[in-house]
């Protein structure tokens, strides 16, 4: 078995049935599963200059994560004489970095992974929630700072709250069940859910999405990033939200972003920190990624993450290992029934 590192892979030449692109890093298992069929695996990350230039006609297929951005002009030049990509795995649940409508005209399936990631991003996003809450992040860094702030740091529990669910998809759902069991007010708004799923979990589902922010002091993002969703959270939907918790407690407002950036408008939301509109804001993902001089990131009540929602070992495990079997499945000829196009 031959393993190509991200160091040696220049030099590694051999035949092989198809050639695999990993562009973004793979779980080692996985790599070895792939060469196991059969086939060649190059580990590397390429540019856009590279990706513009049609270094990818030189694969069959190609697994990306969220760095490389598998635009129409790429996806063309990744094809020549009917040559070339035949198939782009994304290792997680996003595609928005994928035009899936340009690989459905070039032949080229697309694939991504969504149910790896769920147990680790829903763990997340509790975690965030918990954090926003307590004010835990705020604390480690008065402690860091040498200030003892106990008397500063009092926090609100989650019980007897609303919690606002904007997507109710697996995630989402989850998310829900734990909130049930901290003793929260679980709502949701998603118009491509059954009614019978949210009736089945306990949780209202909404018709409209104002009405979350107007019912909900508590509000976690779980759609993905559309030209519907874009900005979808605004400051004047922000401006609905009530900072009465259900049990009649002044918990604040609180938003929470696991799952793409840019359905929260940023600017609004550090508007709404700085008005006290908002008590909190948590985000794993940010419109524009690395997020290192955002300034939301200065404001005491922002804490963030990047991007590592799915960041676990098991859920890296599970990703790695179905995205494989994803694309085995499709260069032995047959188009996964999981395929996005």
């Amino acid at each position: 078995m031959i393993y190509i590192s991200n160091i040696d892979w220049v030099s590694y030449v051999r035949s092989a049935m198809a050639r695999v692109a990993v562009t973004d890093g793979m779980d080692k298992k996985a790599v070895e599963m792939i060469i196991s069929s059969g086939h060649e695996v190059v580990l590397q990350h390429y540019s856009e200059a590279d990706l513009l230039n049609g270094i990818l006609s030189n694969f069959d297929a190609v697994v990306v994560r969220s760095a490389t951005k598998m635009t129409r002009e790429v996806i063309s030049a990744s094809k020549e004489d009917n040559k070339g990509l035949i198939f782009i795995g994304r290792a997680g649940v996003g595609v928005d970095n994928i035009d899936i409508n340009a690989a459905t005209e070039n032949d080229i399936t697309v694939c991504n992974t969504p149910r790896a990631s769920t147990k680790s991003v829903v763990e997340m996003t509790i975690a965030h929630l918990l954090a926003s809450c307590r004010k835990i992040t705020i604390a480690d860094r008065k402690l860091r700072e040498g200030i003892w702030a106990k008397k500063e740091l009092v926090g609100t529990e989650l019980s007897g709250k609303s919690l606002g669910l904007i997507g109710y998809g697996r995630i989402a759902q989850r998310v829900g069940i734990i909130a049930k069991l901290l003793g929260m007010n679980v709502h949701a708004y998603d118009p491509y859910v059954p009614k019978e799923i949210a009736e089945k979990n306990n949780c209202e589902l909404h018709e409209d999405v104002d009405s979350i922010f107007r019912m909900c002091t508590h509000v976690s993002i779980h759609c993905n990033l559309t030209e519907e969703t874009y900005h979808l959270v605004n400051s004047s939907r922000i401006s609905l939200m009530p900072s009465i918790g259900d049990d009649g407690i002044d918990c604040g407002n609180h938003l929470i972003n696991c799952a793409r950036g840019g359905v929260v408008d940023e600017i609004a939301a550090l508007e709404a920190l700085e008005s006290g509109q908002l008590s909190s804001v948590a985000l794993d993902v940010f419109e524009n990624e690395p997020a290192i001089e955002n300034p939301l990131i200065a404001h005491e009540n922002f804490h963030g993450t990047p991007h590592i929602g799915a960041a676990t070992k098991e859920a890296q495990a599970r990703i790695g290992i179905e995205m494989a079997s994803l694309v085995i499945e499709s260069l032995n000829g047959n188009k996964p029934s999981t395929s996005l196009n």
